[in-house]
């Protein structure tokens, strides 16, 4: 096999990629990938060394195409995976390949690790976003959108992008009160993001790479960047710039582009260089069907919250969303910017894949278990009350892979049991309306407290146990 040496300190890598230092060859763990080039570059070679000696990671280093990576990602199918890179290998069409890429690892269709990219506006970014491990409980919201209400939250503020001059405010320990505000709110965000500190901020409306407009259906302010200053604009022309550097998330989960890494020049490094963004999740291309980004926030903060991280929140939505062309015979690589399919490789998670920001746990409307005993795994779902399932799958992170799945019970519900997770779409099964509610007819989603749904099936482990999902 044809191999060189690798700079200065004669890593040997074959042509295609190699695994250059860290951990097992097998397990549960995590793998950072970089370019040979951004490897070979002192300041960016130290955050692909930041995220090894934080997780104990393998590092793939790869010379070509980032699909040469695929035989390493497949000998150490890892938990996570996190992809170091200049900005200007970040492209559109990186991320369309590295989604690709990583539903490659076995056999079934799905993606087969948390996934995501590290970034900056320049390398001292990436390497303060890499080094970062103090969990965050996102308990305090800032959202620019109506799609996103902060009821769930500890405490927060909404500004309306539909009804001008209306801000919905959430104190901590009170109650949620609608109140008037200016019409433009361009400086009361920008003075929320400095000074109220929230942990999450959460936006929708027009968007561009350089650009986000605050009203969607009325004329408000903007926010823009400019040599990695973050800052907004309001309709008289008064410039509010943001130094925000408490860590926090970012879901731009309805706008257009705002993902998107054409150059330096952009909003999404701007927010991680002066607005203390260490995961942003967001669409690289005009958003169309939404699923890929709203579909998020419904796993993370609403009828879920607490049960997942922004991680695995983007991680298992698009694992539903696969789900669902599978389901319709729609998962091929045609036709790439309609419906549905379009939404598949097209958002993105910039940030430590493995980095724990969660919504604190709470009691949730349903509660989600995994037992497992000599092998026989049961997978129980049960009603803590009366109302309607969430309007995604259920997915549960399994603790550790598996393989030679066998379904023992609940076939029925038509379950998909990967390596690495359950599924299980439990909105396509018609239940009865009962009780107070008149005759039994059937009801899309409805539920009762104390209802249990379980799956109950065998299978071989087949990695070392890991950080489990279940609430």
């Amino acid at each position: 096999m044809a191999r060189r040496a690798f700079s200065a300190a004669a890593a040997m890598l074959v042509l295609s990629s190699a695994i250059v230092s860290g951990g097992e060859p097998e397990g549960w763990g995590y793998a950072v990938v970089v370019h040979e080039r951004t490897y070979a570059q002192p300041e960016w070679r130290a955050v692909a060394d930041a995220l090894k000696a934080k997780h104990a990671a393998s590092i793939i280093v790869y010379e070509e195409a980032v699909e040469g990576t695929l035989g390493d990602l497949r000998r150490l199918f890892p938990r996570y995976a996190c992809f170091v890179g200049r900005p200007e290998e970040v492209t559109r069409e990186f991320v369309g390949r590295v989604q690709r890429l990583m539903r490659g690892l076995d056999d079934d269709p799905y993606t087969d690790a948390i996934w995501g990219i590290v970034t900056g506006y320049d390398a001292a970014d990436a390497l303060r976003i890499a080094r970062h491990k103090e969990p965050l409980a996102v308990r305090r919201a800032l959202s620019a959108t109506v799609g996103a209400q902060v009821d769930g939250y500890d405490e927060g503020r909404m500004y309306n992008e539909l009804a001008a001059g209306t801000v919905v405010e959430k104190a901590a320990g009170g109650e949620t009160l609608a109140k008037p505000c200016p019409v433009d709110t361009t400086a009361r965000l920008a003075e929320a993001l400095n000074t109220y500190a929230p942990d999450v901020f959460i936006t929708s409306g027009h968007a561009t790479e350089r650009d986000w407009q605050i009203g969607y259906s009325y004329r408000n302010g903007s926010f823009r960047c400019e040599n990695g200053q973050w800052y907004g604009l309001d309709t008289e022309g008064r410039r509010f710039d943001i130094r925000s550097a408490n860590p926090k998330v970012f879901m731009g989960i309805g706008n257009c582009l705002i993902a998107h890494i054409p150059d330096r020049q952009c909003l999404a490094l701007a927010m991680m260089h002066s607005g203390g963004v260490y995961q942003f999740v967001g669409y690289t291309i005009p958003t169309g069907y939404g699923y890929g980004g709203w579909g998020v926030k419904d796993y993370f903060s609403e009828l879920q919250a607490g049960r997942f991280t922004l991680a695995e929140a983007n991680y298992v939505n698009n694992q539903a969303l696969v789900y669902e062309l599978e389901k319709r015979g729609l998962n091929t690589d045609s036709d790439p910017r309609r419906g549905l399919r379009g939404d598949r490789d097209v958002v993105v998670l910039y940030g430590d894949p493995a980095w724990e920001a969660r919504m604190p746990k709470r009691r949730l409307p349903w509660t989600q278990e995994l037992q497992e005993e000599d092998g026989v795994y049961t997978f129980t779902v049960t009603a803590n009350e009366r109302g309607d399932w969430d309007n995604r799958p259920l997915v549960h992170l399994l603790p550790h892979r598996i393989e030679n799945v066998r379904v023992i019970e609940g076939g029925a519900m038509k379950p998909v049991i990967t390596d690495n997770f359950i599924l299980a779409a439990v909105r396509d099964k018609l239940l009865p309306m009962k009780a107070n509610r008149g005759e039994e007819i059937p009801i899309r989603g409805d539920f009762e407290k104390g209802q249990k749904l379980t799956v109950v099936f065998r299978a071989d482990r087949i990695a070392a146990s890991g950080p489990g999902a279940g609430n």
